[in-house]
């Protein structure tokens, strides 16, 4: 599982991050609140370690901006605001855990673990196939842990090729499923946003396919070997 230390005081980071390799953690960093978005956009975690005091905003800055696009990932405050007020505030607005600096990394792993148990998984119900990932909850598809950037309609595709992976979905389903009842579609339009689908998911190295099966409509599967 991968977690991200949100925090610009390099030899904590350094000592967090020790700490929890030594679990069994994959650890990146980031030390104000403009990369950690960046990287919160783009990789998967399974938690967040935050520090308020960030060089460019508070860190319930970054906090709320997560919660508000119902980004439901586990946060772990770690700060040396240590007020009853602040503490409070910072579960409030959403945080799964606060713990004050100076902290002893021991226990600073068994809540992060506590917060991994608990953890349903982020994004509520996931549909996998191969390593692709689709939480259905956030419309957000990930490959290898990575985000990936995908036009809504596409995502739409992806849904109801991937809740049916490994049989036919006929082309007027499909359609039936992604426009609904309208009638103002493009023929072709299913084949556009299928090819689309297919050139992204090929280029961020996703071992699945898209077969076209001629008069009948799509299947989806994973590569062989793959």
């Amino acid at each position: 599982m991968r977690v991200l230390v949100v925090e610009d005081n390099v030899e904590l980071v350094t000592l967090v991050t020790k700490a929890l390799s030594r679990a069994g953690l994959d650890v990146d960093s980031a030390q104000n609140v403009a990369d950690a978005e960046a990287s919160l956009r783009t990789v998967q975690y399974a938690a967040v370690v935050l520090d308020l005091g960030l060089p460019d905003a508070d860190g319930l800055t970054l906090l709320d901006q997560m919660r508000r696009r119902r980004d439901q990932t586990p946060v772990l405050i770690l700060s040396a605001r240590s007020g009853l007020d602040d503490r409070v505030g910072g579960l409030n607005k959403g945080a799964s855990d606060y713990m004050v600096k100076p902290f002893s990394t021991d226990e600073l792993i068994a809540r992060l673990q506590a917060l991994l148990r608990r953890s349903p998984g982020p994004g509520g119900p996931t549909l996998t196939l191969g390593n692709l990932a689709l939480k259905t909850d956030g419309r957000q598809a990930i490959v290898d842990g990575r985000m990936l950037s995908l036009p809504a309609r596409e995502v739409d595709v992806l849904e109801v090729l991937l809740k049916r992976s490994g049989k036919v979905v006929s082309h007027d389903s499909l359609q039936s499923q992604v426009f609904g009842s309208s009638q103002d579609v493009a023929s072709n339009a299913i084949e556009v946003y299928v090819h689309r689908l297919r050139k992204i998911l090929t280029e961020a190295g996703a071992n699945v396919q898209i077969h076209t099966i001629r008069g009948a409509g799509y299947l989806m599967d994973v590569v062989k070997g793959g």
